[in-house]
């Protein structure tokens, strides 16, 4: 059972996934063993993530490691109707449409959660949320689960800090071949062809502002400035600020910045990190953007309160004109740019993120029930296996150490 806008964009979809799929060597070589193995036989595994083509095929992985698949997605606005119709045609339960509401989105997540999962995969928290809410009696079978972002990893720590985590919870995002590539080059490359493709402007010269520099706000400024603009990064971390200047890039605060940029980029996880002061100053035709989790950094409220009048300007772009004549510009209604208004990180980046997670949920339905609830991390070895496949696919290989080199290494 599947509750998707159209089936007859299965076809469209179909092709989505497959052509990702193609890009995706590790988790082609995961297939064979899931295949073989069966980790999942009897298991029912819940996800919600942003859905589109490469999370079609880590579902399908799933499926084909004998899983049965019930997923919905993490943000309205990422989700891509064909995909989801696609990956219902191969018999993956899917609750999930583009541009619902609050009240659907939630819904979505109760229907995902009635295969009263075994294990569960978030990006963002949201089921979590709901197994220690209004859905807590869906979760009677729950071994664990994983988290895919930053944000939904500080939402658990914070729950598990109160000793109110019920589950044990792997921290996928904290894994090396994770944050190292997804947060950084993954990030840096969809956010900026997000922008680039909806506002069609040039980047060369022009003034953006990067608002936080944890890895996926450097992962922007890099690109960015790769692409010739002249970036500054603001910090509430004296040591990331610190960090940002001696990457080349310059310092300021958001006040100082608003007045000056011309493209702004959110990314710090964290709300009103551009509020009304901000959009008083700011240059006529400035452009608004987030590419963090939720859609609260850019106050749009406060946006929409002080301007006389609101109207589209081109697809995911919208004008807020000010009292003064001004024209603010607002991309994606300040959700998550990259894949609301783009189609998210490259495929090759996401084989290697994906790879993570299906080792790692692997992982917890073999291993899950001998762990406490909490926040774990990913074991060393499967962050590796991951990056071993990556480098094969490749045709790259590592040195090993000698004995000799292990044992100068372990002596003190």
């Amino acid at each position: 059972m599947s509750l998707v806008r159209d089936m007859s964009l299965a076809e469209a979809g179909r092709l989505k996934i497959d052509w990702a799929g193609r890009y995706m060597p590790v988790l082609a070589a995961l297939r064979e063993e899931f295949i073989r193995e069966k980790p999942f036989k009897g298991l029912t595994v819940a996800l919600s993530i942003h859905l589109e083509a490469k999370t079609a095929c880590l579902a399908l992985l799933l499926k084909d490691g004998g899983a049965e698949v019930s997923v919905t997605g993490c943000n309205p606005l990422s989700t891509q109707d064909d995909v989801c119709a696609g990956l219902a045609s191969r018999g993956v339960s899917v609750f999930a449409m583009h541009g619902v509401g609050p009240e659907e989105y939630d819904a979505h997540l109760d229907m995902t959660l009635e295969c009263r999962p075994h294990v569960l995969l978030d990006d963002g928290g949201d089921l979590i949320a709901h197994l220690h809410g209004p859905a807590a009696h869906l979760g009677d079978r729950l071994i664990g689960g994983t988290e895919e972002t930053t944000t939904g990893v500080h939402r658990l720590r914070l729950r598990a800090a109160q000793d109110a985590l019920k589950y044990p919870m792997v921290a996928v995002n904290d894994a090396r071949c994770k944050h190292l590539f997804d947060n950084v080059y993954g990030t840096g490359q969809s956010t900026m062809d997000a922008i680039a493709h909806t506002t069609n402007l040039l980047l060369a010269g022009r003034r953006v502002v990067v608002a936080g520099y944890g890895f996926c706000g450097r992962g922007i400024a890099m690109r960015a400035h790769g692409l010739g603009a002249h970036v500054a990064v603001t910090e509430i971390d004296p040591v990331k600020a610190l960090e940002a200047t001696m990457d080349g890039f310059e310092v300021k605060t958001m006040d100082e910045a608003a007045p000056w940029g011309e493209l702004f980029i959110t990314v710090t996880g964290c709300k009103d990190v551009i509020v009304k002061r901000h959009f008083d100053v700011m240059r006529d035709g400035a452009v608004l953007s987030n590419a963090g989790h939720f859609d609260v950094e850019v106050n749009v409220e406060e946006l929409r309160a002080a301007a006389k009048s609101v109207k589209p300007l081109r697809k995911d772009a919208v004008g807020y004109e000010m009292p003064d004549g001004r024209t603010l510009c607002l991309l994606a209604e300040g959700r998550l740019v990259n894949l609301a208004a783009g189609n998210g990180h490259p495929v090759e980046i996401m084989d290697m993120s994906f790879g993570v997670q299906a080792l790692a949920l692997r992982y917890m339905a073999q291993h899950g029930k001998t762990l406490a609830p909490g926040v774990h991390d990913i074991p060393k070895e499967l962050d590796d296996r991951v990056a071993v496949l990556k480098l094969a696919a490749q045709g790259l290989k590592v040195d090993t150490l000698t004995q000799e080199q292990e044992r100068y290494l372990n002596t003190f």
